[in-house]
């Protein structure tokens, strides 16, 4: 949508503006969450530095490349694979330390606070059971919201150098990010696959063959390693991997005396479908609710100081453990203890079984009875979520649908505060409970005998999780792998899927709904059909900010300290009186030379081609270069009169910061064509002034020092700002040659590429910038990830519609 200036009065769906008011597009909008202010959507920040997958194909990495063997190449990928390997490993090792702590913390909180109630509930001394549970809830949540807010990485990591040589890319983090994701998954739930589905599905933009192996070493390599440590230092037997996962929702199996149960039969799959759509709605509420919740906080609390998230924190965390207690006290029933079935003989069914028993809580009931609140309540979600998959006793439907309705508005309120709260055991334990109250209702009511509960509250687990996150493909993996039983896939996917298409048409999902609330320009997958009524001409970039190959030091500082742009094109003017100007300035010949010396012709290949044709007719082949060398001259002599005529202007005016563009220019002097050469990243063009990379108009620009390729990426990942760059140690008039370094065959589009071809090319090769490039090699614009988002794209095609 364009401004309204002067008497035009104009309205849309973004904004109203008449008179002189001049309105402001949905682009200008977006500095550090700025809203519309109609439907307060939060659009894409600019302030985001993206990665940069593709390579710089510059002088120094062709220098690498020269170098580079089969023997090297190979010992680069055996390292690759190592510290995969090593990821995975640390990954395991950590999953084990957490392990520890919170079972350690866990069963001291837990021990003390049951012993407490079982003694204050005679001697009427509860609100005491309640202050000491009060002060572990409270001290731990303060500590962890501190660790939250302090910011290490401003503190000490960025002191931190590492010589280590390899990998110094953009292109290697991604790769070891996707690993570390899948290893994180892998680990928490013992599902290796299902870990490198989910790098797959949701922490991944690009994906090979290649990456697929190392992902799932990772994941492996994580998976074991916790394995063989816990089942080492729990049962003794180092060496037998019987404990998967820090998730493991054991085996699920119906009782050998019930000859009637399955664990589920084709009718329920129409039962698992109406769950789903349930599910789907309620993780529609959920994510709608904590939507409003979050943009709440980013109004009223994350603008004060910090102190006021701590506060939030513990203000979360006295009425969750207030609400607990009082919920297992006051809404919790006695339910009959049922004899322990025969589950399995294995220890790890047997430890299962162990926890399952242990973790029954008889507050205030009489023996060989059992409070089915508190059972949910004071246990670990873990244990609570075991509970509901394979306690044979029954839970109280009222006590189900309470549960749930608390746990849902807890957690709701929960995440996004400032603590590392979870998101996918709380979303399992809740719709756990729901897919129980479902079992439970078909069986008291209904009369559906051959009902396996179990299986109920794993599907309404996998509806309500699939209705937050939407996930399909890695959460159908990790739920299989989770209980070790594939005949669970076909309800898993089909409730995942059902989930998922109900929740989508009320809303995204929860992860896709807090990326938009921080205003991480993300990519979708692919563009809306409608959106190839555009082309790249509509979308791009046209006020282009550039240097020459061969530039001052006093105007690369200007540039670099006046923008922010991570990138920027290397041109050269198109202009036809270049010979005039290349008699008076040495550093205007230089950049003149360098174009004409870089422009391929036909004639000039076919002249090199020819010295190795022995059989082609060199008079042919000199008249016809004879030719178009007269031409060019000739042409050349006219363009030279025609600009005689016309008012003349100084070339080149960035190599000279002092001389602001005039204001009698005409649009077509400050949009004046310029012949693209090449990118060259901000890093790049301050690393190069930091290293006195440049030389005096007097020399020539061989003269320059020249940087290796690991020169360049030493200072990598944080590379210095030209901020911080002291101007005292350089000559502001010395000249910097950019050609050795630039990338001078980047991705690039012509003007009428339609919208769903940049998109994809953007996408797929991981782009950080891609030029618009016309037929005569003149860059028109630049497109980066901003002028590919849904919101982006939105508003230009509503600039369309109103042009047509």
């Amino acid at each position: 949508m364009a401004g309204c200036r002067g008497s035009l009065c104009c309205c849309c769906r973004w904004c109203c503006c008449c008179g002189e008011r001049e309105t402001r597009t949905p682009e200008e909008l977006t500095i550090l969450g700025e809203t519309q202010e109609e439907e307060d959507e939060i659009l894409p920040r600019k302030d985001y530095e993206s990665l940069d997958y593709d390579r710089c194909i510059n002088d120094p990495y062709l220098e690498v490349l020269e170098t580079m063997d089969n023997k090297k190449g190979r010992r680069y990928e055996v390292v690759k694979w190592m510290v995969v390997f090593a990821i995975g490993v640390c990954t395991g090792l950590v999953g084990l330390f957490v392990d520890f702590f919170v079972r350690l913390f866990t069963q001291l909180k837990f021990g003390v606070v049951q012993s407490s109630v079982e003694e204050c509930s005679q001697k009427g001394c509860l609100a005491l059971s309640l202050l000491e549970l009060l002060g572990f809830n409270l001290t731990f949540v303060f500590l962890a919201s501190l660790l939250v807010l302090i910011e290490f990485q401003s503190i000490s990591l960025r002191k931190i150098q590492f010589n280590f040589p390899y990998f110094r890319s953009d292109r290697d983090k991604r790769d070891f990010v996707s690993a570390g994701a899948a290893a994180g998954v892998a680990a928490a739930f013992g599902a290796p696959i299902g870990g490198t589905l989910f790098s797959l599905e949701e922490g991944s933009s690009f994906w090979n063959q290649g990456l697929t192996w190392k992902v799932l070493f990772c994941s492996m390599s994580a998976t074991f390693t916790l394995n063989f440590f816990r089942s080492g230092i729990q049962f003794g037997s180092w060496g037998s991997f019987q404990l998967p996962g820090l998730l493991n929702f054991g085996e699920f199996k119906c009782s050998d005396s019930d000859k009637k149960c399955h664990l589920w039969t084709a009718m329920d799959l129409g039962f698992f479908v109406v769950m789903g759509v349930i599910g789907g709605l309620l993780g529609a509420t959920f994510n709608c609710l904590n939507k409003r919740l979050a943009k709440y906080r980013m109004r009223n609390v994350h603008p004060k100081p910090k102190l006021v998230r701590v506060l939030e924190s513990l203000l979360v965390s006295l009425v969750t453990t207030v609400v607990v207690f009082v919920a297992s006290m006051v809404l919790g029933e006695c339910r009959q203890m049922s004899s322990s079935s025969q589950i399995g003989n294995d220890s790890f069914q047997l430890q299962v079984t162990e926890d399952v028993n242990s973790s029954i809580k008889t507050f205030f009931c009489p023996n060989d009875t059992y409070n089915d609140m508190a059972t949910l309540f004071f246990n670990p979600q873990e244990s609570a979520i075991l509970q509901l998959f394979h306690q044979d006793g029954t839970f109280s439907p009222v006590t189900l649908a309470l549960f749930f309705i608390l746990y849902f508005l807890l957690a709701c309120w929960t995440y996004g505060v400032s603590v590392p709260s979870g998101l996918f055991v709380p979303s399992l334990l809740c719709g756990a409970a729901f897919g129980r109250l479902v079992a439970n209702v078909l069986k008291s009511y209904i009369g559906l005998g051959h009902i396996y509960s179990g299986t109920f509250a794993l599907i309404g687990a996998a509806a309500f999780l699939g209705g937050v996150v939407r996930m399909t493909i890695s959460l159908t993996v990790i739920l299989i792998e989770s209980t070790n039983e594939i005949t669970y896939g076909l309800p898993i996917m089909v409730t995942l899927m059902v989930a998922k298409w109900t929740g989508d048409f009320f809303n995204k999902g929860i992860y896709d709904i807090h990326v938009g609330l921080r205003g991480v320009p993300l990519l979708e997958w692919e563009t809306e059909v409608e959106m190839d009524k555009l082309r790249a001409s509509d979308i791009m970039e046209p006020n282009l900010t550039y240097v020459y190959p061969h530039t001052r030091i006093q105007s690369l500082v200007s540039i670099l300290r006046t923008t922010v742009h991570h990138a920027f094109p290397v041109v050269t003017e198109n202009r036809g009186n270049e010979k005039e100007f290349m008699k008076g300035n040495q550093l205007i010949s230089n950049n003149i030379k360098f174009k004409k010396s870089s422009i391929l012709t036909r004639a000039g290949e076919q002249r090199k081609r020819s010295q190795s044709m022995k059989s082609y007719p060199s008079s042919e082949l000199r008249n016809m270069c004879d030719e178009h060398i007269a031409s060019e001259e000739q042409a050349e002599k006219e363009d030279l009169l025609q600009q005689m005529l016309e008012r003349r202007y100084t070339p080149y005016p960035n190599l000279y910061p002092d001389q602001s563009p005039s204001e009698d220019w005409t649009m077509e002097e400050r949009f004046r064509p310029l012949t693209f050469h090449g990118l060259i990243l901000r890093s790049q063009l301050v690393t190069l002034l930091v290293r006195g990379v440049c030389y005096s108009e007097s020399q020539s620009s061989a003269s320059q020092p020249r940087l290796s390729y690991a020169e360049m990426a030493e200072d990598y990942p944080r590379y210095p700002d030209i901020h911080d760059l002291d101007l005292t140690l350089l000559n502001p008039r010395m000249i910097v040659d950019v050609t050795p370094y630039m990338n001078p065959s980047p991705f690039t589009v012509s003007p009428n590429t339609h919208v769903s071809q940049v998109f994809n090319l953007f996408r797929t090769m991981g782009l950080r910038h891609l030029p618009v490039v016309n037929a005569v090699g003149e860059i028109v614009g630049i497109v980066t990830r901003h002028n590919l988002t849904s919101e982006f794209l939105q508003a230009r095609l509503r600039q369309h519609y109103q042009t047509i």
